[in-house]
């Protein structure tokens, strides 16, 4: 029994970091009896029903061990060296008669976790978060199976006492973003919180920001990824939502499909995106400056078919942006309060008969209906939805700028964006870094399984 002691503290000093590790003794005929587990990983009703009530109607130890040795997915251990794999994967070690036993006990989580709406893949997985805490701790855990994962467990919210999660790597996460983090919610004074954006508004140190310095994902494999990077990840019960801390510029035009092509199809979609997050930013503010203020940017062939164009407007060219502009974002805000049934159509047809009818108005100019649709479209193509609200917003200075200034005012503008950009830190890194953390991790963690992680 004391060889199987020594065993048991092993295990507590090999997840010392994983604060759901459950170790369960107790005495039963004589018998020192111990039980170990992951409680986010494995199914406690199960446990209960297989081990436990067995164990209490059992009379002697002999008919128990029989019992678990008539289970299918029991079996009894002989090499000690793997004890740690057999607890990451979801099974319950139980220590009895000097001999150790396996139970697979892990829970079943494809009737609890939900299809991916917010963020859709093509090639990767299409499973999301659920709204139980300790689901998403288990999805988690499948997919990062490490002995170095780090579980810490707290509440926000003084009257809705919200359960979240706090999960990092420790071999990979930074001790001084980790000791920020925990500063940070110990100065969160709300009385109820609901949702994870609600909780990355209260831990940014400026009362208004623009761009988010955390990510907010609905993905296990994006949240595994930023595991993998050494970020810092929050879990709140109640929420189908991740949030991942430090974040960069780079992480929110990443798509997690970006990994699943080949190098040369990544970099062009990558290409594609930062094209069209120009186009959404700049484009409307640019047709403003050109036709207000600097015409001879242009062609003149392609000058004269602007002119044309507009020569039935009778406003100058800062009303029709405001007015397609405003239109379009009324539009992508009926299509998000509408039912699902009823958004999509109603949408597309408000948005064509709106766009017809206010060109033969001669309230708009043809060439603003193709810059509103480039727009909108290019607008779509952010993966992450708070990076695409954040666009949204810094598009009107920029129209502003331009009407007033021209192309010396957008520029100036951009210049301004930058800079603030520039002085934007994500719990202390730059938020223009080119990448935080590396993916070599991952496939160091895929290819050496056994050493350092389990």
């Amino acid at each position: 029994m004391r060889s199987q002691v020594t065993v048991i503290d092993a295990l507590k000093q090999e997840f010392q970091a994983s604060k759901d590790l459950i170790v369960h003794s107790f005495e039963y005929y004589e018998q020192q009896i111990c039980l170990i587990y992951l409680q986010d990983l494995c199914d406690s009703d199960k446990i209960k029903t297989d081990i436990i009530q067995p164990l209490m109607l059992c009379e002697k130890e002999s008919k128990f061990l029989l019992h678990l040795l008539s289970l299918s997915s029991c079996e009894s251990i002989q090499n000690k060296r793997y004890l740690g794999e057999y607890i990451i994967s979801g099974n319950v070690l139980i220590f009895i008669s000097n001999g150790i036993y396996s139970y697979n006990a892990i829970r079943s989580m494809d009737t609890q976790s939900e299809e991916a709406t917010v963020e859709t893949s093509v090639q990767g997985p299409q499973k999301a978060f659920s709204h139980d805490l300790s689901t998403n701790i288990a999805l988690i855990r499948k997919r990062y199976p490490s002995n170095k994962l780090s579980v810490e467990y707290q509440t926000v919210g003084t009257i809705s006492k919200t359960s979240i999660a706090i999960i990092y790597d420790v071999d990979f996460a930074d001790k001084k973003v980790i000791q920020e983090l925990n500063s940070r919610l110990k100065r969160v004074k709300i009385d109820v919180i609901q949702a994870v954006g609600q909780l990355e508004n209260k831990l940014s140190n400026k009362k208004i920001h623009l761009f988010p310095c955390m990510m907010i994902t609905e993905r296990p494999d994006r949240t595994v990824l930023n595991l993998a990077q050494g970020k810092v990840v929050i879990i709140m019960d109640g929420t189908p939502f991740s949030l991942s801390t430090p974040t960069v510029f780079f992480d929110f035009i990443t798509s997690m499909d970006d990994i699943y092509h080949s190098f040369w199809i990544k970099k062009l979609l990558q290409v594609i995106r930062y094209l069209a997050l120009i186009i959404t930013l700049v484009l409307p503010a640019l047709y403003i400056a050109i036709t207000s203020y600097n015409p001879e940017i242009l062609r003149s062939q392609l000058l004269l078919t602007i002119a044309g164009s507009r020569a039935g407007v009778p406003y100058p060219s800062i009303y029709e942006v405001l007015f397609m502009m405003v239109a379009v974002e009324m539009l992508v805000e009926a299509s998000i309060r509408l039912p699902r049934v009823m958004g999509p159509t109603a949408t597309t047809v408000g948005g064509l008969i709106l766009g017809q009818a206010a060109q033969q108005a001669q309230l708009v100019s043809s060439i603003m209906i193709i810059i509103t649709a480039f727009v909108a479209i290019s607008n779509f193509t952010m993966p992450i939805s708070a990076m695409s609200f954040a666009i949204r917003c810094i598009r009107y200075p920029l129209i502003i700028l331009a009407t007033l200034f021209g192309m010396v005012g957008l520029v100036g503008g951009l210049i301004a964006l930058i800079c603030y950009l520039a002085n934007k830190r994500s719990f202390g890194t730059p938020f223009l870094a080119i990448e935080w953390g590396s993916t070599n991790k991952i496939e160091t963690i895929t290819q050496n399984p056994k050493e350092g992680h389990s």
